[in-house]
């Protein structure tokens, strides 16, 4: 891994998701197709980034992982890694929840699995105000951001916010957001990406569908 990779790219992510573990299964889009899928932690740097932009580190922690993260390329390498198979993981488990689902046992065990390591870094810290959760790691560590992510994760699981996990209704999107509308009937992850994309398609569907010739017909979502 290169020190291009490592440092800021000036990549912005898109945070729709309404909750640290949600936007950080949402750094891949359209997992349905593998030729047609985009990856965004494309680096170290880029799980750094996400991790800043979503505030799981502080901008000082980003500076002095991206030194580290240099100073070690293998091991950056190794820990993108590991990030990504347990994203993979979390995304299983909670798109499955959005559909109905079964959660898939596979997932379930990883989270566990990595839960008693991602808790023990979890310290009570003094504040002029009162205290506050904190997590504390040592300098080698190349994943800080996994223990809240994860912890957070379990939180939701146990959550009666949980029922609100949605999955994007858009035929390509697949991403996962907490929907917190009042009715509690969003659809979309970005009505003004998703939503209009997806409206612009069925109605296009449905006018080819009228036309005088046409046989077609399209099963609407």
């Amino acid at each position: 891994m290169s020190e291009g990779q490592i440092q800021d790219d000036g990549y912005r992510f898109d945070l729709t998701g309404a909750h640290p573990t949600l936007d950080f299964a949402n750094t891949m889009s359209r997992r349905a197709d593998p030729k047609d899928s985009q990856e965004y932690l494309t680096s170290h740097g880029r799980l750094i980034s996400w991790s800043e932009q979503t505030g799981v580190i502080t901008h000082e922690e980003a500076a002095s992982l991206r030194r580290e993260a240099a100073a070690h390329p293998r091991a950056a390498a190794a820990a993108l890694r590991r990030a990504i198979a347990l994203r993979e993981e979390l995304f299983s488990l909670f798109a499955a929840i959005a559909r109905g689902e079964a959660p898939p046992v596979k997932a379930l065990d990883a989270l566990n699995a990595a839960l008693p390591e991602a808790l023990g870094a979890l310290r009570v810290g003094s504040e002029r105000d009162g205290f506050r959760w904190r997590f504390e790691h040592d300098a080698t560590d190349l994943t800080p951001m996994l223990a809240p992510v994860l912890r957070q994760a379990a939180e939701l699981l146990t959550s009666p916010e949980l029922v609100r996990v949605r999955e994007c209704d858009a035929a390509t999107c697949f991403w996962l957001f907490l929907d917190a509308s009042k009715s509690g009937t969003r659809r979309w992850c970005d009505m003004k990406v998703c939503g209009n994309r997806e409206k612009a398609r069925r109605h296009h569907q449905r006018v080819r569908a009228t036309e005088p010739g046409s046989t077609s017909r399209t099963a609407r979502r």
